[in-house]
């Protein structure tokens, strides 16, 4: 079984992780190895639950907060192993997220008598689909695990603070016809040509920017897919436009469906994959108390986290770590040792201040 050091330093540990293959669905060996390395230590209560593993410490303290990260990546892409140049790590995940894990996991083992009590989730397969993501069936199946007054998703984020995300929801449009032979398409009806409405409608589509907590939400409506055809001499019966919707948090999973069959009204709308926005939370005594030791300039988080998750169960949540969101599935991805180095100082300074 592969082993992981908790005493190398943050840069170290990230390398070592990158070079521990996480494809979503197949994060069991490294799950394997960030439990028995953290059940090494005394002041950590370790449980496995499939591939996510919690680690809690229970000092009694007045707060608990949550670290959490997600093991897994997306799909290789000629980025592995890890490689290390002017004070970058590059390979695979080392943006997405295993910098963050690496502050993570150097927290959970050195931090002994924090000022809080903290549970540190390392979960699975958070990159496919909402069902099938750790934290989400942790949520399900033993929430007290996530109880907490504050929790931080070490999402990348330049070492910023990041406050909520947004909603995101897949749609399939679907337009229908009747097959004929192409040289006598006047026999048939053409489906993917009658998708050519939807393409306009999105074309058309002005997105709102929503103002929260003085940070301005950018939403988004856009195809991400589009499927129809037979053979080459055949008219089609059948196409499929997929539509990706980022909404604003200010908007429920209810009202952003309701909000696209108004847009595509007359048309057949299939909802596929949905997952809720966060709310920034930033008024709350423990968000700020994080804020003031972080410093910063707070930011919106414009992609989807796991922020949401902890939005509804009470938990207000920001996302904060090592890393440009902007390199994330990227094959050139990367991150820089600095960063990783700082998020980990600043998140010790925060759960060390008497």
């Amino acid at each position: 079984m592969a082993k992981l050091d908790l005493t190398l330093s943050g840069p170290d540990l990230t390398a070592a992780l990158v070079d521990l293959p996480s494809v979503s669905g197949t994060e069991q060996e490294l799950a394997d190895a960030v439990e028995a390395a953290l059940s090494a230590y005394a002041h950590l209560t370790v449980t496995r639950h499939g591939n996510t593993v919690v680690a809690r410490t229970d000092l009694g303290r007045d707060e608990r907060i949550v670290i959490a990260g997600h093991l897994d990546t997306v799909p290789l892409n000629h980025n592995l192993p890890s490689r290390r140049a002017d004070g970058l790590i590059h390979g695979l995940g080392a943006c997405d997220m295993k910098g963050g894990v690496a502050v993570g996991l150097r927290l959970a083992a050195t931090l002994t008598e924090p000022n809080r009590d903290v549970t540190y989730v390392f979960y699975d397969c958070e990159e496919i689909e909402s069902e099938r993501n750790g934290l989400f069936k942790l949520s399900q199946s033993a929430p007290e695990l996530l109880e907490g007054v504050f929790a931080v998703v070490m999402e990348p984020s330049n070492a910023v603070v990041e406050a909520g995300c947004q909603g995101t929801m897949r749609i399939e449009i679907t337009t229908r016809g009747e097959r004929a032979h192409s040289a006598r398409s006047w026999m048939g009806k053409n489906a993917i040509h009658a998708a050519g409405e939807v393409l306009a409608r999105l074309a058309a589509y002005e997105p709102r920017r929503v103002p929260i907590d003085g940070l301005e939400y950018r939403e988004g409506l856009n195809a991400v897919g589009i499927s129809g055809g037979v053979a080459g001499n055949v008219v089609p019966d059948l196409c499929t436009v997929t539509i990706n919707y980022r909404f604003a948090p200010s908007r429920s999973e209810a009202e952003a469906e309701a909000h696209v069959r108004e847009v595509f009204e007359g048309f057949e709308v299939a909802v596929t994959d949905s997952a809720p926005g966060g709310l920034p939370g930033l008024e709350r005594p423990a968000a700020a108390a994080f804020l003031q030791v972080v410093g910063g300039t707070p930011q919106p988080k414009f992609g989807w986290t796991d922020v949401a998750r902890f939005t509804l169960l009470g938990v207000p949540a920001v996302n904060y770590g090592p890393g440009d969101p902007l390199l994330a599935h990227k094959q050139e991805e990367f991150v820089p040792e600095a960063e990783i180095e700082q998020c980990e100082q600043r998140l010790r300074s925060w759960l060390t201040a008497g």
